[in-house]
């Protein structure tokens, strides 16, 4: 064909023709405007959270801070309406090793002689206050998780040498066994059949500020577990922690109601019991509404609590109301109305008990 250029008896390999630039000159790729604002909002929240050194030195302080235990801390943050978070242990006992202050232009916190069971988070933010109506200004906050280091208390020591938690399959679980030494090697074992738990990484992780974390819960993960951490030492073992798996639904109460009998006769005792099952971790408040309420006929309340084991191992927790009216009267018939309110809403259930 006359006008086209015959073909090349060597295939071009891919990419061939291409022109490779050499010595190319990048310019610096410039942040948007958000990603700068963001930036410059973050560097603003830490300025706020200040320790103070030696000799009236002032350090900005990292995500974390490894301390000795043993030694006193004293941290600022700057602004004239400062709130403050700090480990709770520290408010359970009133600890009077620590100590805070409100200045003019800064709030000063002091712990004395810290102890491996003051390892957390401790952050301040500013107060925006316009009357008596106060929010938290996102900000001007600051944040560091300090570690106090104690070769004899690898682990940060708790009240209780047992705790339950719960693994709901809707939420992540914490088996919170965390550390004072950052660097500590720890590991998860369970109880029975004797054996290490893998960390994956994915389904189970370790992070040092929570402890252990199923991040989809089954109730195959139930059982008796304890941690294991190595430093520089002897291997020391945590608390242990029952791990019990819950699947009832989320929502309001499911709640039934019962009288024992649904005729009485004069002068009989008569109760009727009002039944929650749901999740274990979750409280249930009862409200009752009777035939004798209006002229303070006296009844006898009682409320309780326990954890069942339902289906192949799951736990749900039976709140029972128990409203008992004694030497039954005429004044007693009619309807009666339980209320069983938990966080996510209420549910009203009546029954009616009849004079013979």
């Amino acid at each position: 064909v006359i006008g086209q250029p015959a073909k090349s008896k060597h295939p071009k390999e891919p990419g061939e023709n291409k022109i490779k630039p050499v010595n190319k000159k990048v310019k610096p790729k410039i942040p948007k405007m958000k990603e700068r604002e963001s930036a410059d909002s973050s560097l603003k929240s830490q300025s706020i959270l200040t320790q103070v050194m030696d000799k009236g030195r002032f350090q900005k302080l990292a995500a974390t801070l490894s301390l000795s235990a043993g030694q006193s801390i004293e941290l600022r943050c700057k602004g004239s309406n400062v709130t403050w978070n700090y480990p709770s242990y520290l408010d359970t006992f009133k600890d009077s090793r620590l100590s805070i202050k409100q200045l003019d232009r800064y709030s000063q916190l002091l712990l004395a002689n810290a102890t491996a069971a003051d390892t957390g988070e401790y952050s301040c933010w500013l107060q925006l206050c316009h009357g008596n109506k106060c929010r938290k200004d996102e900000t001007k906050t600051g944040s560091t998780y300090i570690f106090f280091t104690d070769k004899e208390e690898l682990f940060v020591p708790t009240p209780s040498y047992f705790e339950i938690v719960y693994l709901n399959p809707d939420k992540p679980a914490v088996i919170p066994c965390r550390v004072t030494t950052p660097s500590a090697k720890v590991t998860l074992h369970r109880e029975f059949p004797a054996e290490e738990i893998e960390t994956d990484g994915t389904d189970i992780i370790y992070d040092v500020k929570k402890g252990f974390v199923y991040q989809h819960p089954t109730s195959d993960h139930k059982g008796i577990v304890y941690c294991k951490a190595e430093s520089q030492g002897a291997p020391q073992i945590s608390i242990k922690y029952h791990l019990l798996y819950v699947e009832v639904p989320k929502g309001p109460p499911s709640t039934t109601i019962a009288a024992s009998s649904s005729r009485a006769e004069v002068s009989d005792s008569v109760d009727i019991i009002c039944t929650v099952l749901g999740e274990p971790d979750v409280d249930v408040n009862f409200r009752w509404q009777y035939p004798g309420q209006e002229s303070e006929r006296p009844v006898i309340i009682q409320n309780f609590w326990r954890l069942i084991n339902r289906g192949t191992g799951h736990t749900t927790r039976i709140s029972k109301s128990i409203l008992v009216v004694e030497d039954f009267e005429a004044r007693d018939a009619g309807n009666y109305i339980c209320i069983a309110q938990n966080l996510q809403g209420e549910t009203t259930v009546a029954t009616k008990v009849e004079l013979n």
